[in-house]
């Protein structure tokens, strides 16, 4: 009897043997065949707004067209969340009306959000919402999985109705019993008792209240969906005073309750969000730090230097409706730690600040000034056109190059030049400074706001606080880029017979009273003037006069000429005396003033001047022909072209013009 139990014992195990290795094998088998799935991109319609999507952050296509209007927009930057994801896109100038691809990223609720013009799309104001979003370009971070189908919060979602990838709320699935391998003392342990094989019944959801599900996952990942499975809430309708017993049981991820009408049901939202510092709103600027990395600074000095870089990461708030900071380092050559965008709050932005490496090298500053004004400050690096840009220099002892030229350069593009020096030249130095005053040379004004100068590299942390105080008080920015401050205005004033002396003085006081609303300098708006008749004449060019008060006398001296009325051979003059040599940094306005019909053509001369950017303004007097000021006026006529019965009443258009101005600056990228 004894051997008979022994060899059934044996045949037992022999049989485990067998399919344990089959197993193994087929595991191999079935393991090599599969591939990790390939990331396709969701597409969404123009129409699907941000609460609709239960994902934290999410990579979607947009289609063409979201510039319309009926595809509303809330919010500047960071939008609400019943905001159209693909129209935000556009108004943050991420995407063009062409459409393509974007990330977002959920970010907290705001107590208002304030509406702007910007790219062709006007946002609108809201008083507060419970979840925001903003919208960047579409590089994928390290490690992050994007889903390649979107969660929505209701399976009637309007997407769903487009056609794109969706997933609606379902209950996940219980995995399959994954098989865990055998010892032979395991297998030693086996009767033939034991041998008929029991099938568990799977648990149903309804039996808790909370069910945590976890899924095999790759070693190192973690799964958002898994996170999301452990905190899911499985409700019964049976168990729901009140319910009805044909209604199928619900799934929801902890709902947030909402302000009763005050929230659309649509927009009930099912993922709850950590808090998330969205930055100080009363410092937005797009400030760059160019640190000295040059040999001779040393270690110590350079990681005091890091201290304070530190510092005022911490005391600005970062975040994306507030300051957004980048650091260059310069020595021989500039380059690129990190831009705008690559840092979205403080903490992160101290840890990459720690982490920064001495370079090496010389002192060129002029040359890191330059590389920062052609590449730092684009909408690639995260450059917003509502924030002032803002750079801060910090140089041990004195630069090895030039800066005078870079600097102005810099001004010129909108960019606010602080320096702060520390241990300057001594006087048996002096002798190997490149540029003397180099400091005063490079600031964006020279009345002490943009400049600090430390004795002591143990003194540097003193000038933190006043430093966060002064780049945050953004009405003293005097170099950013305003309509007031950043062009080069033609004024093509006619003198032809019918005009007369006493009329003449009338509009050259009207050209005085618009001057008189810029801000003039070399590097602020500049002031040219042609006057025509059936010849043209250069009163004064863009680069003759630097101020105010000289541009104002220059405008009382222009002498009455007198003749006919050839406007088309005006503009062709204007457009190769004057705006030829026009800045390429600066908006090119034409403000023509004439009071008859031209004797020539005008349509390609105006057309000549639309095709090289010049935003023509036309105003006629008198006997002026409208259509023909319609021509001439860059498109939309009604904002350009304007039309006085009467010398005398020139005055009146000049606050019309100016706001004209301005608001179609305001609604282009300012840098």
């Amino acid at each position: 009897m004894r051997t008979v139990v022994l060899t059934m014992k044996a045949s037992v195990i022999e049989m485990f043997l067998v399919l344990l290795v089959t197993g193994v094998h087929s595991n191999k088998e079935t393991s090599k065949k599969i591939k990790r799935p390939k990331f396709t991109v969701p597409q969404i319609n123009c129409d699907v707004k941000a609460g609709k999507i239960i994902n934290p952050e999410f990579i979607v296509k947009c289609p063409a067209g979201c510039q319309d209007p009926k595809f509303h927009v809330y919010g500047t930057d960071v939008y609400a969340s019943y905001s159209s994801v693909c129209g935000a896109a556009v108004h943050s100038g991420v995407l063009d009306n062409s459409g393509g691809k974007i990330l977002v990223r959920k970010v907290a609720g705001l107590s208002g959000y304030k509406g702007s013009y910007s790219n062709g799309v006007q946002s609108l104001s809201l008083p507060r919402w419970r979840e925001s979003f903003i919208v960047l370009e579409s590089k994928p971070k390290k490690g992050v999985t994007y889903p390649s189908a979107l969660t929505y919060s209701s399976s009637k979602s309007p997407a769903a109705q487009a056609g794109e990838t969706t997933k609606a709320y379902q209950r996940p699935p219980i995995p399959a019993t994954t098989a865990q391998p055998v010892t032979l003392m395991q297998l030693l342990a086996v009767t033939v008792a034991v041998a008929t094989p029991t099938i568990l019944p799977r648990p149903s959801p309804s039996a808790a209240s909370t069910t945590s599900i976890r899924r095999p996952e790759p070693v190192g990942h973690r799964s958002q969906e898994m996170d999301l499975w452990s905190t899911t809430t499985y409700t019964s309708s049976q168990n729901r005073p009140g319910a009805d017993p044909g209604e199928m049981d619900s799934w929801k991820p902890g709902s947030v309750l909402l302000d009763e009408g005050r929230v659309p049901k649509e927009e009930l939202s099912t993922q709850s969000l950590e808090p998330v510092s969205l930055g100080d709103p009363n410092c937005k600027i797009d400030l760059s730090f160019l640190i000295d990395g040059s040999t001779s600074i040393g270690k110590r000095r350079f990681r005091i230097q890091k201290q304070l870089l530190a510092g005022v990461a911490q005391a600005l708030d970062i975040g994306p409706a507030g300051p957004l900071m980048g650091v260059v380092q310069y020595g021989d050559n500039p380059a690129t730690h990190f831009n705008l965008k690559t840092h979205m709050n403080s903490r992160d932005l101290k840890t990459a600040i720690e982490k920064i490496t001495q370079r090496g090298g010389l002192s060129n500053v002029g040359r890191a000034i330059s590389f920062v004004t052609k590449n730092f400050f684009s909408k690639a690096n995260g450059n917003r056109s509502s924030a002032p840009n803002v750079v801060v220099v910090m140089v041990d002892g004195w630069p090895t190059d030039k800066v005078e030229e870079a600097s102005r350069l810099a001004r010129e593009s909108g960019i606010n030049i602080f320096f702060i020096t520390i241990e300057g030249a001594a006087e048996n130095e002096k002798q190997y400074v490149v540029e003397p005053n180099f400091a005063n040379k490079a600031v964006c004004r020279t009345n002490g706001f943009y400049s600090f100068h430390v004795q002591s590299w143990f003194g540097l942390h003193k000038t933190l606080q006043p430093l966060v105080k002064r780049v945050c008080d953004t009405d003293r920015l005097a170099c950013s880029k305003t309509c007031l401050n950043s062009a080069d205005i033609g004024f093509v004033i006619d003198g032809s017979s019918s005009v007369g002396t006493g009329n003449f003085r009338t509009v050259l006081q009207f050209v005085t009273n618009l001057t008189k609303e810029f801000e003039i300098s070399d590097t602020d708006t500049r002031v040219g003037a042609v006057q025509y008749t059936y010849e043209q004449r250069l009163e004064f060019g863009f680069d003759q006069y630097s101020s105010k008060p000289d541009i104002l006398n220059a405008i009382k001296r222009v002498g009455y000429w007198s003749g006919g009325t050839s406007t088309g051979a005006a503009i062709n003059f204007a457009l190769e005396q004057l705006f030829k040599k026009s800045k390429p940094n600066k908006r090119k306005l034409m403000i023509l003033i004439t009071d008859g019909r031209s004797y020539d053509d005008v349509r390609i001369p105006a057309m000549a001047a639309h095709l090289k950017g010049v935003i023509t303004y036309a105003i006629g007097v008198a006997w002026a022909a409208q259509e023909e000021l319609e021509v001439i006026a860059t498109h939309p006529a009604r904002d350009h072209s304007f039309f006085v019965d009467e010398f005398d009443n020139l005055y009146q258009y000049v606050p019309r013009i100016i706001q004209n101005i301005c608001t179609e600056f305001n609604s282009q990228p300012r840098n």
